[in-house]
Parts: structure tokens; C-alpha cells; sequence
């Protein structure tokens, strides 16, 4: 993993974001980065990546494998908070630029205590199954998509996250744009 993100520093990438969860990842990648001259390329650690659900549309989207079985040896359980926050505290101490909570709506209590207890930068991560659930209530008419997006970005930082990453990206700059429409 480390000369994976040393491959991305050297191709001009300002950011890394090792999603697989190994433990001293962050360490390795930062002390290799350091030592090859990319000190400021930052490291953004899928710090708490919780066994989710919530993966769904996009694991079928990308066809990921495996087909069947869980990811619980390398993921998060669901129920596991401590867990949570002493991952985030490593990949901290290991040198992170900033660190995420993936998925976020399921673990706004998460991202609460991680704001609370650690002043670091902090991403939550809404995401496809997150997504889904909108795009699916709004196509059945069961609410307006907008103020159901509105509701969930703003959920999600009042819960503490300083950056939220998202598949609504395009349509709230969309909506921005086009209807002056503010989150």
C-alpha cells in the first residue's frame, strides 16, 4: 500500500485515501512518502469504515467482488464505537491529514463523539446505499429530494464532520447553480 500511494504522490496527487482498513497503514504510508521527498502529500484515513450495508448499489455497480461472505475481518462492526475511535486515534498518531467516518448517516453518533474528543479534520462519507434511499423515495414521490438532501448534509455536519463527501455532489452544485440554492 505504500507504493501504491507513492505511485499517486509521484503521478502529482495532492491527497491519498487507503480505504483497506490494515492495520498500520497510515504509518507505512506516511514514513514512505516522508522518505522518498512527498512530505506534503496528505493522507486521508478511512479511519472508521464500518461493515455496512450501505455498499450496496455501488459494490453491484462495480461488480466487486467477493460475491458472497462479509468483510467483517477488515470492517468495522457496527456496533463496536470504542473500536471506532481507537482507529481513528491510530491513524492520527500514525501521521493522517485528516481522517473519515464511512458511512455517515447510520453513524452521526460517530462522527459526534470523533468531533468531541479529537480536533482534527474530519470527513464523513454519504454513501451510494445513503444515496440510493433519497433517489429511490424521490422517484416514488414519497418526498422532495432537495430537502431531503438538504436535511441529510446538514444532519451530517451539525453531527461535527468538516468535509462530507457524496453522489448528491453533482446535483446540490446543480441546484446551487441553477436556483441559487443553499445547504
Amino acid at each position: 500500500m505504500a507504493k501504491i500511494a507513492l505511485s499517486h504522490a509521484e503521478a502529482g496527487a495532492d491527497w491519498v485515501a487507503p480505504s483497506a482498513m490494515a492495520k498500520g497503514q497510515v504509518k507505512a504510508i506516511r514514513k514512505n512518502l516522508d522518505k522518498c521527498g512527498y512530505s506534503k502529500t496528505k493522507i486521508l484515513g478511512y479511519s472508521a469504515k464500518f461493515n455496512s450495508n450501505f455498499y450496496g448499489p455501488f459494490r453491484n455497480a462495480a461488480s466487486s467482488a467477493p460475491k458472497f461472505g462479509d468483510r467483517s475481518a477488515y470492517q468495522l462492526d457496527c456496533r463496536d464505537t470504542q473500536k471506532a475511535l481507537k482507529k481513528i486515534k491510530e491513524d492520527i498518531d500514525s501521521g493522517a491529514d485528516m481522517v473519515m467516518v464511512k458511512p455517515a448517516l447510520s453513524y452521526l453518533d460517530i462522527i459526534r463523539e470523533t468531533r468531541q474528543k479529537f480536533k482534527f479534520p474530519l470527513a464523513a462519507y454519504n454513501v451510494s446505499g445513503e444515496y440510493a434511499l433519497v433517489k429511490y423515495g424521490a422517484k416514488q414521490k414519497l418526498w422532495e429530494e432537495k430537502k431531503v438532501v438538504k436535511e441529510i448534509i446538514n444532519s451530517i455536519s451539525r453531527a461535527g464532520a468538516d468535509y462530507i463527501i457524496t453522489y448528491h455532489a453533482k446535483d446540490i452544485a446543480k441546484w446551487t447553480k441553477k436556483e441559487n440554492y443553499l445547504i
